[in-house]
């Protein structure tokens, strides 16, 4: 039995998770960030899938690229003391994340946040409510 492949560990994964979200919301290609950052979008491919670790100052430096604190990488992280002060996994805040993180999901909060009119917003939203309700039955 080989055993010399090793499993990502569970923090890099969800890291790397975090980076193509925050990448896709902004829209930004895996190449585009690759080239920001001096290294190739295989590379970035490898981060994202939590293939290759991160490290710090990789990290602070894609946190630049892509706008966000260091500490977006980690939010939602695996491990007791996060598990324990979620509380909102229970309620598919993982089913959320993994929508928004999806094609579908970046693609409908862009459109989406380029409406200015609240009184549309709210009928889009009533509107999806209703076909979401329709189609369980």
């Amino acid at each position: 039995m080989n055993k010399n492949k090793k499993k990502p560990n569970p923090i890099d994964i969800h890291v790397g998770g975090r980076i193509r979200l925050r990448r896709n919301m902004l829209g930004m290609s895996q190449e585009k960030l690759g080239e920001s950052l001096g290294i190739t979008f295989q590379q970035i491919q490898k981060y994202e899938k939590g293939t290759n670790r991160v490290g710090a100052s990789r990290l602070q430096a894609i946190a630049s690229v892509l706008s966000a604190p260091v500490s977006f990488f980690f939010e939602g992280a695996p491990g007791e003391e996060n598990e324990a002060g979620r509380g909102m996994a229970e309620d598919g805040a993982d089913f959320v994340v993994d929508f928004l993180n999806s094609s579908e999901g970046v693609q409908l909060n862009r459109a989406f946040a380029k409406i200015s009119d609240p009184k549309v917003r709210r009928r889009i939203i009533d509107l999806v409510k209703v076909l979401a309700t329709e189609n369980q039955d």
